[in-house]
């Protein structure tokens, strides 16, 4: 697990060197993430239209340029070329006669299906769900609707279709949040939207017109909140295609409030039919939601979540900015015990500003090992992974100078993993935020793989090669600087190594 140090010092160069405007933002407050992208300030809150074209990665993002509260949705822009650092972009969609700017997606209309091409150009489209307050206040149901945009100029600048909305609504409160992804198979477009409590599958040949396929999941899955933020795609496990549902949910996650869910199955151009009737969900900690897959990226599928919940979004303590989005993360399918379940780890990309200062194997737990000075310059940005006995419980503690501790582990009896932040730092806005979260371990192994990354205010857990993955936000009043693992005596780690973080700002 060694990393090149070279290579990281040139990267880190490099990186310096390419420092844009935007990003030479302070970048210094207090909870302010390092290595996650976050707004230079203001609000953000879910992922959109993420699409890859000529190496370059898209990121949109639900945006209030005039305050560190939800309001009035733009989507904001960002590029990358290693989904590490991000050039920050002018705000790409402003609210209009038709409405808020609200989720979506963007695909590259290689074929010019939508005949937005002049000269022979590569448009990109962006899907997007048009918001209009007026109706809603009023309570008519039809205030959300699909509308488009386009560039010519590989994403710089976008110009809304003359002719939106393309898809009304057809009298249902949510409406929202398009998905589009090109099916080969039946040569067109394929629309996965939200609908209330279930999707709705559209078909279109030129993104224009629309045909309603099919619906799916009212008996299904998580009902506790709204459905929202969907995406379809397929994977291969064992030389089979097996197709991926994702559906966000709010409030109804397995530790309250928001969280994503997914089903796999088959999809032929029309009905996603499910393999399983089992509820599963892609992060089991609070501070994963709406994320979605970028489009164009060939057989790898790369996943970004929003890293907050609905229940304390708009209250957490910060003040320059508000919202986050998780680590990029590969997504692929395991089979476990006949079951298809998604795994997902941290992209490879990270590596490049990550550097290994410590690296041991075979230890006993005979006594607390303390890694602490191994992290004492890491500002609160490091990895730790490790390998070990799936027989016995551990737990490894985050700490500060001030007392305030995270702790993270597992419970063998109940065969779960955890993250306690009931101790973690300030949680007085919201009440239900100091809590321990709980997760299912999937993975039937006898060892037990484990990475765990941490930022400014967030960890990641990636258990049993992100079998089981969770994600938390805290908020210290100081830095992490303390770090160390217990578990009984007779348990061995095998493998552990302790990786420092470099910000990309």
């Amino acid at each position: 697990m060694k990393r090149n140090n070279v290579y990281y010092l040139i990267t880190l160069l490099l990186m310096v060197c390419s420092f844009n405007a935007a990003a030479q933002q302070p970048y210094t407050e207090k909870h302010r993430p390092q290595f996650h992208f976050s707004p230079a300030a203001k609000w953000m809150n879910d992922p959109n239209g993420m699409v890859y074209h000529k190496g370059v990665y898209h990121l949109f993002y639900q945006y209030f340029p005039d305050g560190t509260k939800w309001g009035p949705m733009h989507w904001g822009h960002a590029t990358s070329k290693d989904l590490v650092s991000w050039q920050h972009k002018p705000t790409a969609l402003f609210p209009d006669s038709l409405g808020y700017i609200f989720s979506g997606s963007a695909v590259v209309d290689s074929l010019n299906t939508a005949g937005f091409a002049k000269n022979g150009e590569t448009p990109l489209v962006a899907i997007f769900t048009h918001h209009s307050p007026k109706p809603e206040l009023e309570k008519i149901k039809k205030n959300q609707y699909q509308s488009l945009a386009y560039s010519l100029d590989d994403g710089e600048t976008w110009t809304k279709y003359e002719g939106n909305p393309v898809l009304e609504n057809p009298g249902i409160i949510d409406f929202r949040d398009p998905k589009v992804m090109w099916h080969e198979a039946s040569k067109k477009w394929i629309m996965t939207l939200a609908t209330k409590d279930r999707i709705t599958f559209y078909s279109s040949p030129n993104l224009k017109d629309w045909q309603k396929e099919s619906e799916f999941g009212s008996k299904l899955g998580a009902h506790g909140g709204v459905w929202e933020c969907p995406d379809l795609f397929p994977l291969d496990i064992n030389g089979k295609q097996v197709w991926v549902l994702l559906v966000s949910i709010n409030p109804g996650a397995p530790n309250g409030g928001s969280g994503t869910q997914y089903f796999t199955g088959a999809f032929d151009g029309k009905t996603f039919v499910p393999d399983s009737a089992q509820t599963k969900f892609i992060d089991y900690g609070t501070d994963n939601y709406a994320g979605i897959t970028w489009s164009n990226t060939g057989d790898r599928k790369i996943f970004l979540g929003w890293m907050n919940n609905w229940q304390y979004a708009n209250e957490v303590p910060t003040e320059a900015w508000r919202g986050a989005a998780t680590l990029p993360r590969d997504l692929k399918l395991v089979q476990v015990n006949g079951q298809h379940y998604l795994s997902a780890s941290p992209v490879k990309e990270l590596d490049r500003i990550t550097q290994t200062v410590f690296e041991k194997s075979k230890l006993n737990l005979n006594k607390e090992i303390d890694l602490s000075s191994h992290i004492a310059n890491a500002k609160g940005q490091f990895r730790l992974d490790l390998t070990f006995n799936a027989e016995e419980s551990f737990n490894i503690l985050l700490s500060n100078k001030s007392g305030q501790k995270l702790t993270i582990g597992y419970d063998k009896e109940a065969k779960q993993y955890f993250i306690d932040r009931t101790q973690a730092g300030q949680s007085d806005f919201e009440a239900g935020f100091a809590k321990k979260h709980l997760a299912p371990r999937i993975s039937v192994d006898k060892r037990i793989q484990l990475t765990l990354i941490a930022d400014a205010a967030s960890v990641e857990l990636f258990a049993d090669q992100g079998l089981t993955v969770m994600t938390d936000v805290f908020f210290p009043a100081e830095t992490i600087s303390i770090l160390k693992i217990n578990g009984p005596k007779k348990n061995k780690l095998t493998e552990l190594t302790v990786s420092k973080i470099a910000s990309i700002y």
